[in-house]
């Protein structure tokens, strides 16, 4: 199908980039822009890098602590409101 796009500056560029990087034309990386967005999928993969080891703290109770301070500042907000 042949038709006409008019592309915002951003999505311009992320289109130029992807000719650049892959050496495509600009039907071909436009093509495949919105393959790969229409399946969800990116340039790239996101990972969370792990590590070995223990932690410094205990953290079984962290929840609790947390629900406390929040418990805690909550009240002193009211206290400073009166």
């Amino acid at each position: 199908m042949r038709t006409t796009v008019t592309l915002d500056p951003d999505t311009e560029q992320v289109i130029r980039q992807r000719m650049a990087t892959k050496g495509v034309s600009f039907k071909r990386a436009l093509n495949d822009a919105i393959r790969d967005g229409s399946r969800g999928q990116a340039d790239y993969v996101f990972r969370t890098p792990t590590v070995e080891g223990t932690f410094l703290v205990d953290i079984t109770k962290a929840n609790a602590l947390l629900g406390e301070l929040e418990d805690q500042a909550l009240l002193d907000k009211m206290c400073a409101g009166k």
